[in-house]
């Protein structure tokens, strides 16, 4: 095994870090190790403002249903919000860069009147009360994050869907939520031109979808747009008229706080349910730890609203910290791939978090760029939502760091709330492209098969052996799925243990290396993508007979769609026209972020005698790796040859 090259932390940032030094890190985990309910019982008695104070830690007695924090009562937007005022009225909660280059400066005292005046607009205007829920497709503007708070203020439940999904992703998380109110706006901007989200909206609600019976509209780019009446309202009409007095409603640990749907194995989207306390907890306590974010910090994470790490680390993290957070509305390339060096510069950024797909995009349309900027203002770098390369690991730290600030490879998921695995940026010594190791209180364990720990060097299953506070409770409607997509494969002999769908590697300090998926799920651009989704698009073609779906690796996205096609007998159409027919398809079907980089018209697909597309062979052929499968066991094993011969 090669010796890795580790890049210790800067000792002037570990001399005022939170945690300053691996002693401290293992003397946490030795504490989670040896009274586990204390370790995170501490933690929340000290981070979270209680209405009522819990009287139980963990409830695991109906497992994998557990419970955090029973008994007590809190409201998240208190957390995010009340808790630091009048102290931190003046203090920036929200900087909004627009892509026209203007900027809103939101302080804590100005988001409490708006986020009050929209809490007592939903209840008095639209009847939203507690457990209702509330559908937001929303662009990447300081609304969006009011609306949430708002929600959550009112003990209402909210599902963000993303402003690039298509009418039938909203038309069915609105469906599947059986939601009571649309919150969306009219558009947006993006590289220099107007869009438009309203219509959007409109044609999701065109059949179905009898729980929406109102639809609240921001005004944002101006653009005209559709107006039913009796059914829609402009946000900016009745917001005056409303009180900024809303008392918080008190909710207890384990009442739902928001549904994030997000792409499974199967077809139908998974609405992850995220409860109150364990979740408001965690975002917090990772916040400071993995950010070691401080009172004088200018953070910024360029995700967007509508993914978990926006909820987690745009949102709710950064404003229970009483911290400032950016948001962005434009690309990272728009007017020219110098734009986020421009940011960091002028609001002086300290803490930066984006996705190895936008630092190899940076790096390939600009290398020596961020040398021409003052980007000195950076303490911590980080990195979400794919595994990163070593390249482009090392030119975030030398080019855009300096060498000077600790990267913090983060792993973790929508389901698991925030952050698993990753650096500590005052204790950890970092290897590039590892996630290094588990974050103090998370029991992760990479696990074989067969659920045994695997041995250094070899490849196995990220798997977390004991429950923890931001953990999913739940799929929407669905207990039956949560049970087997999560817990099925290893919770046996008593034990229930998370698998994550991510395959690792450890090393012989511990380090656990990310490989990526290890099911059906593709991850392009940090957006998890479900085969199968894809897969029903496609042969809802005329032409299309068969199609399988998987992922290729890719320098920029991280990973790309290859499409495995079979077409019906009579089709006379040329590949480049199917091509382009099918991806429009996609298009229309789910939004313009997904689409297949390469297609591969063959006669046939490799399948076993029951009938089941063997993926992994076509991933191996896609990426000119030998077979290693044994494929005796397909209906037809000279298939294999033929399509490796027209991938050549």
């Amino acid at each position: 095994m090669v010796t890795p090259t580790y890049y210790d932390p800067q000792k002037s940032f570990a001399a005022h870090a939170r945690i300053g030094d691996m002693q401290t890190y293992h003397a946490l985990m030795k504490k989670a190790h040896e009274n586990y309910e204390e370790f995170w019982g501490d933690f929340a008695r000290e981070k979270i403002t209680w209405m009522r104070p819990f009287t139980q830690v963990l409830d695991s007695s109906k497992a994998p249903f557990f419970k955090w924090f029973n008994g007590g009562m809190l409201n998240v937007s208190v957390q995010c919000i009340d808790r630091h005022l009048p102290e931190k009225a003046q203090k920036n909660a929200i900087v909004f860069v627009a892509e026209d280059g203007t900027q809103e400066h939101i302080t804590y005292g100005e988001l409490s009147k708006r986020v009050n005046q929209t809490a007592n607009l939903l209840k008095n205007q639209f009847g939203i009360t507690k457990g209702d829920r509330v559908v937001l497709y929303m662009p990447m503007i300081p609304d969006a994050a009011v609306m949430m708070l708002a929600i959550a203020r009112l003990g209402a439940i909210h599902s963000v869907v993303f402003g690039g999904y298509s009418y039938e992703a909203v038309r069915e998380r609105i469906s599947d939520s059986q939601a009571k109110l649309v919150i969306t706006a009219d558009g947006a901007f993006r590289r220099g031109k107007p869009y438009l989200l309203k219509p959007t909206v409109d044609k999701a609600l065109e059949n179905g979808c009898e729980s929406i019976k109102k639809v609240l509209v921001v005004a944002r780019n101006g653009e005209n747009i559709n107006r039913v009446e009796e059914r829609d309202y402009y946000y900016h009409e009745l917001i005056a008229s409303e009180s900024d007095v809303c008392p918080p409603q008190e909710l207890e640990s384990e009442d739902t706080l928001f549904l994030l749907y997000t792409s499974g194995s199967t077809g139908k989207p998974k609405g992850i349910v995220h409860t109150q306390a364990g979740y408001i907890l965690w975002a917090q306590m990772t916040m400071e730890w993995v950010f070691d974010i401080h009172d004088a910090d200018i953070y910024w994470c360029t995700a967007d609203v509508g993914w978990i790490t926006g909820h987690t680390y745009i949102v709710y993290g950064p404003l229970a910290c009483g911290a400032t957070t950016v948001m962005y509305e434009g690309v990272f390339n728009y007017p020219d791939a110098s734009r986020w060096w421009r940011i960091i510069e002028e609001l002086k950024v300290t803490k930066f978090y984006t996705a190895p797909t936008a630092i190899r995009a940076l790096k390939k349309l600009g290398a020596q760029a961020p040398l021409n900027y003052d980007l000195s203002s950076l303490k911590v770098l980080g990195s979400v939502g794919e595994p990163i390369n070593p390249d482009a690991w090392k030119w975030y730290y030398e080019v855009v760091g300096g060498k000077q600030c600790s990267i913090v490879d983060t792993w973790w998921q929508t389901e698991t709330g925030g952050q698993v695995i990753s650096p500590l940026p005052g204790a950890t010594p970092m290897v590039a492209g590892s996630a290094t190791l588990p974050l103090p209180g998370m029991m992760v364990a990479v696990l074989n098969e067969e659920g045994q720990e695997v041995k250094a060097g070899e490849k196995g299953l990220v798997c977390i052996t004991k429950p923890w506070p931001s953990m999913l409770r739940n799929v929407w409607g669905d207990s039956a799925r949560y049970e087997k997509s999560y817990f099925g494969d290893f919770s046996k002999e008593g034990r229930t243990i998370y698998f994550s769908g991510d395959g690792a590697i450890v090393d012989e300090a511990g380090y656990i290396t990310i490989t990526g998926r290890t099911d059906d799920v593709i991850k392009v651009s940090g957006h998890r993508i479900g085969s199968a989704e894809v897969e029903s698009c496609i042969s809802s073609t005329p032409f299309v007979a068969e199609v399988a779906v998987v992922g290729e690796p890719h320098p920029i996205k991280g990973e790309s769609l290859c499409a495995f096609v079979v077409t019906h007998a009579n089709t006379t159409l040329e590949k480049e026209v199917m091509s382009k027919q099918i991806n429009q398809m996609i298009k229309d079907s789910m939004g313009a972020i997904v689409s297949c980089d390469r297609f591969v018209f063959v006669p046939g697909l490799p399948k076993t005698r029951s009938g089941k597309v063997m993926r992994r062979i076509l991933r191996t052929l896609s990426q000119k790796q030998p077979i290693t499968q044994d494929i005796s066991t397909l209906e037809d094993p000279a298939i294999v040859g033929v399509i490796a011969s027209q991938l050549q």
